[in-house]
């Protein structure tokens, strides 16, 4: 997220625009939070995690009051147009602020869910799936040299993305999806074929909606009567140095977002689509579920096989 703050404070200035940042998220707009941005408040911040603003969960923007105070602030500040950075609960606030106060915003694609509709990646997907690829790796050291079942659990409630595509990195021989409905019995005959032409270790990736991998794992060695061990990786996948994809999708998201505000364009999302930087209706964005790619899910079960 850093990445595209500076994108967006840098932008913004060589437009000649005055870049003023929110403090903590929609809470900031509540407590009108807020701090002017020049050139050098974003320097350094391109290669660190997380966001120099801060984030917080805020239940007052969501009643009236705190929406009124929200949409007041921003005004007092004279404060001509928001640029929002961030997933589904985000952008659900944005599309409020576009459609309840009929306030200008741009929303700019970011979680490493990478569930929101409208762009293909999302800032952060990348630097997760990475991130829970390099302790899969060592994993499959372990695995390998003491003849382990290893299940892996990775952040995912309601969505799979980052499972799918760890487990396809990483040489999974299972991934288990929200999505997708599963049974003991396809985890474990999976297990039981590799044994039968001599495999002796497995990886498994789990989102963690899909199933508590503490809990998958005593199951699959109840069943299979073969050493199983659960690693849960939680929120490791959330912080670390942003991958250069990451750091380029940000810069070049984060520059957009301030063209299309600057010409008038409103109550869309930025995001990346076939390798294009495009616009989404907030309320595509919000009334619409991106799908997982078919292919990639019928790839696990034929390179896992």
């Amino acid at each position: 997220m850093n990445a595209a703050i500076r994108a967006v404070v840098r932008t913004g200035i060589s437009e000649g625009m005055e870049v003023i940042g929110v403090r903590y998220g929609y809470q900031g707009l509540v407590d009108g939070d807020f701090t002017f941005m020049d050139a050098g408040s974003v320097s350094g911040i391109i290669n660190t995690g997380g966001t120099i603003l801060h984030s917080a969960r805020s239940m007052d923007f969501k009643t009236p009051a705190g929406f009124n105070s929200a949409v007041g602030n921003l005004h007092q500040a004279g404060i001509e147009g928001l640029i929002v950075i961030g997933g589904n609960g985000s952008q659900t606030g944005n599309y409020a602020l576009h459609t309840k106060a009929d306030f200008p915003v741009v929303g700019i694609a970011s979680t490493i869910d990478n569930d929101l509709y409208g762009s293909d990646y999302t800032i952060g997907f990348d630097t997760a799936v990475n991130t829970a690829l390099e302790s899969i790796d060592r994993l499959r050291d372990t695995a390998t040299s003491h003849d382990r079942i290893f299940v892996i659990e990775v952040m995912g409630r309601t969505r799979g993305f980052v499972a799918l595509h760890v487990g396809i990195a990483g040489g999974a021989e299972v991934v288990l999806l929200p999505e997708i409905p599963w049974e003991l019995g396809q985890v474990t005959s999976t297990i039981q074929r590799g044994c039968r032409r001599g495999k002796r270790s497995y990886l498994i990736v789990v989102a963690e909606g899909a199933a508590h991998g503490e809990t998958l794992a005593k199951q699959i060695e109840d069943a299979t009567g073969q050493e199983t061990r659960a690693t849960v990786l939680g929120h490791v996948q959330r912080g670390g140095t942003p991958s250069a994809a990451d750091r380029v999708l940000a810069s070049q998201l984060g520059s957009y977002a301030v063209r299309y505000l600057r010409d008038g364009t409103r109550g869309v999302l930025i995001g990346e689509q076939n390798f294009r930087i495009t616009t989404t209706p907030l309320e595509e964005v919000w009334s619409k579920d991106k799908p997982l790619d078919p292919e990639q899910i019928a790839l696990v079960d034929v390179l896992g096989a």
